[in-house]
C-alpha cells in the first residue's frame, strides 16, 4: 500500500514535468512531514527545479499542484512553507487497502548468493559468530521477501592456520595419532562431551604453547621459533593433503562443522551449500584463475624489491608509480602478493578463484555430497558439502549467481577490495558492481555480563564500556552457552507468570523469547557499530528489545481473544464500515499513524536491501510496537460502546498484530502466544 501510492504519485509527477517543463528523468525525493496532520508525504522537488527554471520554489510548487489535479487514493495536495508540496492520502480508502493487503511479491528472476557464518571449524562457535550468522540469515530472508532466489553458503576454511593449530595441539600436546583421535571422539561422544568444546580449550592451550611461556626465559625465544616452525610445517601438510596430519584435520573439522550447524539451527539458521577450502585446492580452482589473471595482465611477476619472486597485483585505489629519469619504474611496494616466492597461494588468491566460481566465470565446479538434513524446516531441504573425491551424480546447481553478498567482518575490507579489483581487472566490471562486502563490527561484553559469566574483571576494566573477547585466550562466550543461559532466564520468568502451562509449553515459550531477544539484540544496532552484549538489556520487556515487540503481539492477540473474535473476522467486518470519521482529529491522527506505519513493511524490505542494513527493519518493528502500545493504553477497545468504532479498533489491533508478526518473521523471530 505505502509503496504503491508513492509509485503512483511519482509517475504522475514525471508525466507533469515532461509535459509542462520538458524535463526528463527528474530527481524525485519523497520525505515525511514533521507532523502527520500536514499529510503523509512531502516533496522538495520545487527547490531542485528553482535554479533550472529560474522561478521561486513556491511558484513552481503551486504550478505543479495545479497540474497534478486529482489522483486516486489521494485527498489532495498543498503547498507549504517556501515550496514544499504536501500530499494527503484518502485515509478511509487507505485503511481499507491496508486491511486487505496480502503482500505477494512475484519472483524477480534475480539469483543472489549470500555467504555468511564461515566459522573456522576448529572450536565451538562464539558470540561474535552469532552476529555474522544472524545478520546473514536476516538478509537472506529480506532478499527472498523481495522475490529473489537466494542460495545460502557457509565457507569452510578447513586448511587454515586455526585448524592446523588444533591438530598441532592433538599431535604435539596430547601426543595422539589418527587412531587415537578417532578413539577420543568416540569417548567424548559416549560421555556426553562435545568435540567443539574440547577443541575450544585445546586451541587456547596451543596458542599459549606457541609463546613458550612454559620454558626457561633464557631459552624462550629459541623455543618460540622452534614451535612456530612446527606450526608452519603443519600448515604445509594440511594444504598438501594425503597425509595423517590432514586426515586428523578432516576428521576433527568435519565433526566441529556438524556441531556448528546444530548450534545455528537453534536460531533457525540454515544453509544450502558448504564449500570447503581443501576442495578449492584439490580441484585446482586457483590454476584456472591464475591463467586468466596472467592472460589479462591482472598479475605480474615482481623482479625486485620486497616482493621479488612473487606474483602480485595492484591494490584498489593505489596510484601508478611514476617513471624515473631513465624511464624505469621502481617496484610497487604496496602491491598485493597473490602468489608468494615459494609458490604458495595467499588467502586472497584462493578467494579470487572462489568468487570467479560464484559468478560462474571459472570454468570449473565442485563435486557434491549431501551433508546435513533440515527435516523440521519449512521447506525441508538438504545442505550439501563440496568434495574432490567423487560426489553424487544428481545434485542442485550452485554458483552462477547474479549478485553476491559476503557477510564478513570489517577487518577483512582490504582482502574483499582486492577481490573486487581482480574482477574488474579481468573485465568483469558488471559482476564487480554486484559484489557487496556486507561488513560488520565485533561483539564484545559489558563488564557486568563478563562478571555474570564468571570472568574476573579488574576495577579498571569494570569502568570500560565493553571488554573484547578472544578465542586464542579462551575469553569469550560460547554460542550454545549463551543461548542456554538466555533460555534459562526466560524460563524462570515464564514459570512464574504461567504455571498453568505444561512444561513443554513453558519451555517452548521461553525458547522463543530467548532466541527473539538474542536475534533482535544483534540486529538493532547498525552493522558498523560495536556491540557490547548484556543479558539483562537483551531480555528486558521494556525498551528497544525483542521481548518488547513480542509482548505487543501478545497484547494484540489478547484483545481479540477477549473480544471472542479473530483477525480474519474483524477485518472482514471492516469492509462494511466507513472508517473516515474515526481517522479525524487528534485521536484519529494517532490511530492513522499506526495504520500508516503498519503499511510500510515492503518499503522497509526494499530500504534494507538497498542499504544492506537490516537494522532499519528492527527499528520499524520497535516503532510499530511502540505505537500499538500507545494505542492499547489510550483506547479501551473492549469497553467501546459504539459497535462500528469497536470493530474499527479491533481491526487496528489485528493489523498491528499481523504486521508485527510479519516483521519479526523477517528478523527470524517467532511470536509466542503468552509472555
Amino acid at each position: 500500500m505505502y509503496l504503491k501510492q508513492q509509485k503512483v504519485l511519482l509517475e504522475r509527477l514525471r508525466t507533469v514535468l515532461r509535459k509542462k517543463y520538458q524535463i526528463e528523468d527528474p530527481k524525485l525525493v519523497i520525505e515525511q512531514p514533521p507532523d502527520i496532520k500536514f499529510g503523509e508525504y512531502a516533496l522538495p522537488l520545487a527547490f531542485e527545479l528553482a535554479r533550472r527554471l529560474k522561478k521561486a520554489p513556491r511558484k513552481i510548487a503551486e504550478e505543479l499542484v495545479a497540474e497534478l489535479g486529482t489522483i486516486d487514493g489521494f485527498a489532495g495536495f498543498d503547498v507549504a512553507g517556501a515550496g514544499y508540496i504536501n500530499a494527503r492520502l484518502e485515509r478511509g480508502e487507505a485503511v481499507a487497502a491496508i486491511a486487505d493487503a496480502v503482500e505477494v511479491v512475484p519472483p524477480t528472476g534475480v539469483r543472489s548468493l549470500v555467504e555468511h557464518t564461515s566459522i573456522n571449524p576448529n572450536k565451538a562457535a562464539h558470540i561474535g559468530h552469532l552476529r555474522n550468522a544472524v545478520l546473514g540469515d536476516t538478509f537472506v530472508r529480506l532478499l527472498r521477501a523481495a522475490g529473489q532466489r537466494v542460495d545460502v553458503q557457509n565457507y569452510i576454511d578447513n586448511t587454515g592456520v586455526q585448524v592446523a593449530d588444533v591438530v598441532v595441539g592433538l599431535t604435539h600436546l596430547e601426543r595422539l595419532n589418527l587412531e587415537d583421535v578417532r578413539s577420543l571422539m568416540v569417548s567424548l561422544l559416549s560421555s556426553g562431551q562435545r568435540i567443539d568444546y574440547y577443541c575450544w580449550d585445546l586451541y587456547a592451550r596451543v596458542s599459549q604453547w606457541y609463546e613458550a611461556a612454559d620454558v626457561d626465559p633464557a631459552a624462550q625465544e629459541a623455543e618460540k621459533k622452534s614451535r612456530r616452525q612446527v606450526r608452519l610445517e603443519a600448515l604445509h601438510q594440511l594444504e598438501a593433503g594425503g597425509n595423517e596430519f590432514a586426515a586428523i584435520a578432516e576428521l576433527v573439522s568435519t565433526a566441529v562443522l556438524r556441531r556448528h550447524l546444530e548450534t545455528m539451527l537453534r536460531l533457525d539458521i540454515d544453509y544450502d551449500f558448504l564449500p570447503r577450502e581443501s576442495d578449492i585446492l584439490q580441484l585446482h580452482f586457483w590454476d584456472s584463475a591464475f591463467e586468466q589473471m596472467k592472460a589479462k595482465g591482472v598479475l605480474y611477476f615482481e623482479t625486485e624489491g620486497k616482493n621479488k619472486g612473487c606474483w602480485v597485483m595492484k591494490r584498489a585505489g593505489s596510484e601508478v608509480i611514476e617513471e624515473g629519469p631513465d624511464g624505469a619504474r621502481g617496484p610497487d611496494e604496496d602491491a598485493k602478493v597473490i602468489v608468494r616466492s615459494n609458490g604458495t597461494v595467499t588467502y586472497v588468491g584462493k578467494d579470487i578463484a572462489y568468487h570467479l566460481w560464484k559468478f560462474g566465470l571459472l570454468g570449473k565446479d565442485f563435486e557434491y555430497l549431501p551433508f546435513f538434513a533440515y527435516i523440521d524446516q519449512s521447506p525441508e531441504h538438504t545442505c550439501w558439502i563440496s568434495t574432490s573425491k567423487g560426489g553424487e551424480a544428481e545434485h542442485p546447481h550452485f554458483g552462477g549467481a547474479t549478485s553476491i553478498y559476503n557477510v564478513i567482518d570489517s577487518r577483512q575490507s582490504d582482502p574483499q577490495s582486492n577481490v573486487i579489483e581482480a574482477l574488474k581487472g579481468l573485465g568483469y566490471v558488471e559482476e564487480a558492481s554486484r559484489y557487496t562486502h556486507f561488513s560488520y563490527e565485533m561483539v564484545a561484553l559489558t563488564p557486568r555480563c563478563a562478571m555474570e559469566l564468571g570472568y574476573s574483571v579488574s576495577p579498571e576494566d569494570q569502568a570500560r564500556p565493553y571488554i573484547e573477547v578472544s578465542g586464542r585466550k579462551g575469553f569469550g562466550v560460547k554460542a550454545d552457552d549463551l543461548i542456554d543461559r538466555l533460555i534459562l532466564a526466560s524460563k524462570k520468568e515464564v514459570d512464574a507468570r504461567h504455571p498453568e502451562l505444561s512444561e513443554e509449553e513453558r519451555e517452548s515459550t521461553a525458547t522463543k523469547i530467548a532466541v527473539g531477544a538474542l536475534r533482535y539484540f544483534m540486529l538493532k544496532f547498525t552493522r558498523n557499530t560495536v556491540i557490547a552484549f548484556d543479558f539483562r538489556e537483551a531480555l528486558s520487556f521494556e525498551g528497544e528489545t525483542g521481548p518488547y515487540v513480542q509482548y505487543a503481539i501478545v497484547r494484540a492477540r489478547n484483545i481479540l481473544r477477549k473480544a471472542e473474535t479473530s483477525a480474519e473476522t474483524v477485518l472482514a467486518e471492516l469492509t462494511r464500515i466507513d472508517t473516515t470519521p474515526y481517522l479525524a482529529g487528534e485521536d484519529g491522527d494517532g490511530i492513522w499513524q499506526l495504520w500508516l506505519r503498519a503499511s510500510k513493511l515492503q518499503f522497509l524490505v526494499e530500504q534494507c536491501i538497498a542499504t544492506a542494513e537490516p537494522a532499519h527493519l528492527a527499528k520499524h518493528a520497535f516503532q510499530l510496537a511502540q505505537e500499538f502500545n500507545n494505542f492499547y493504553h489510550r483506547h479501551h477497545v473492549l469497553h467501546e460502546s459504539d459497535a462500528a468504532r469497536k470493530t474499527f479498533l479491533l481491526a487496528t489491533a489485528a493489523v498491528a498484530e499481523r504486521e508485527l508478526v510479519r516483521a519479526l518473521k523477517l528478523l527470524g523471530i517467532e511470536s509466542p502466544e503468552v509472555m
